[in-house]
């Protein structure tokens, strides 16, 4: 879906970011208004379109009210007198979201072997460098560590599909020079996170390779080097560890 749906089957204004990988971001949402994953997981929660609870403490009494609640918070922070609290809540959502990293044939690849790419791939991957994409998609994600302008050469109205025009960083600062900037979204998985862009309006990511190196870069790409950066992207793709896809509490029969 472009954006999903809440609480109340509302849907929010922006499409929401995959959290494979989100804790090496350099912050969180699309606009970074949050600082690491911590501080974002307490956000959904008390925000009235997504899950709508009322207050953080209202969410600390209901876990306060399960008894498995309060032993696996009692286990977790032994030195706090009162471990169900909402700051708890967070870090123990950010330490299980600090384990969803997703190694790939590209780390590989970095890692010195040198035939985990194909020839294909290692064209796509020297396009990517050499016509500007590792401008923004840089570091360890290949994304998330900046926050950009979105369209530096025209308007990104004009170039997607757009209802309403989301002026990014500058609806948290009410700074002029942050109007359109949006964080730089990781291309890790990127060929399996579709639909794209902040208010998910696109499917295509070659229609997205195409009109990111047209608005950011000023750049008609030819077929071939398409080709060929998608082929890189698809190298991208990896999976989280087994274990953090199971319910933990499976073989006790407990929780889920």
């Amino acid at each position: 879906l472009p954006t999903s749906p809440g609480d109340k089957g509302e849907n929010g204004d922006r499409n929401s970011p995959t959290v494979l990988n989100a804790a090496l971001h350099a912050s969180q949402f699309w606009d970074g208004r949050a600082k690491d994953v911590e501080e974002q997981a307490g956000m959904p929660i008390l925000n009235p379109v997504e899950m709508a609870m009322p207050s953080e403490a209202f969410v600390v009494n209901r876990l306060q009210d399960i008894p498995e609640y309060q032993e696996l918070f009692a286990d977790a922070f032994p030195d706090d007198s009162s471990p169900i609290s909402y700051d708890n809540l967070k870090k123990a959502i950010g330490a299980f979201e600090r384990e969803l990293l997703t190694p790939s044939r590209f780390d590989d690849y970095l890692a010195g072997n040198k035939n985990a790419l194909t020839l294909q791939e290692k064209k796509g991957l020297s396009s990517f460098i050499s016509v500007g994409c590792t401008t923004c998609h840089a570091g360890n994600v290949l994304g998330g560590i900046q926050i950009q302008k979105f369209g530096v050469h025209d308007d990104y109205w004009n170039h997607i599909e757009s209802a309403e025009i989301d002026e990014g960083r500058y609806a948290v600062t009410q700074k002029d020079y942050d109007k359109y900037f949006f964080k730089v979204p990781s291309l890790r998985n990127v060929t399996l996170t579709a639909p794209y862009y902040h208010n998910g309006s696109e499917k295509s990511l070659e229609k997205v390779v195409t009109t990111m190196a047209k608005i950011q870069l000023e750049i008609d790409l030819t077929s071939s080097e398409i080709e060929n950066i998608m082929a890189f992207l698809q190298a991208l793709e990896g999976d989280i560890p087994e274990k953090y896809k199971q319910d933990p509490f499976a073989s006790t029969g407990s929780g889920s």
